[in-house]
């Protein structure tokens, strides 16, 4: 019989934090982040790990890396025509002055808006319905803040590739001199 004091002790890995990563990672609880370091932003763990999900980020708001449209991206989409470009605002603010090709869906009826069969969504407002997997669907309103929630609402439903563009109408109005 052998003495527990001569057998070499039994190592075990840490399984416990493993699996707790791993499930974490499996859960798709990370946020987009970043860390700037001398004036260069390098994407932390967060973000490299945001490349292998697909729903939306789960710390209360949508990622502003990636979701953000640019003026000039704005205009670039708009002459090329590859956009579908909703405002979000409240009608009477949509009528007093709007971008030119935008789609007016108020913030209040937006889930239930991109809820439709694409052929009730056609009737309704006389575009074809915006897929889950385009690329091009931006939401605006005045100065960002609508569109934004636009954005967290409409990653909820599954339209992952989905923008905003955060100057809205203001800045719009400012730059194209309306």
């Amino acid at each position: 019989m052998r003495s527990s004091l001569t057998t070499p002790p039994r190592t075990c890995l840490p399984v416990a934090p493993v699996l707790a990563m791993l499930s974490f990672v499996l859960s798709r609880g990370f946020c987009l982040t970043a860390a700037e370091v001398g004036g260069t932003i390098y994407p932390t763990f967060g973000s490299l790990s945001r490349a292998f999900t697909t729903s939306t980020p789960k710390c209360g708001k949508s990622s502003e890396t990636g979701s953000v449209v640019t003026h000039s991206q704005l205009k670039t989409m708009l002459s090329s025509g590859d956009i579908q470009l909703f405002d979000v605002r409240q009608p009477d603010e949509y009528l007093a002055g709007r971008i030119p090709g935008a789609v007016n869906i108020p913030l209040g009826t937006l889930e239930e808006s991109l809820k439709l069969s694409p052929e009730h969504f056609q009737q309704t407002f006389q575009v074809k319905a915006p897929g889950k997997d385009d690329d091009n669907i931006v939401f605006h309103c005045k100065t960002g803040g609508r569109s934004s929630r636009a954005l967290d609402v409409a990653l909820k439903l599954g339209f992952h590739r989905a923008r905003h563009y955060k100057g809205g109408y203001t800045e719009w109005a400012a730059q194209e001199g309306n």
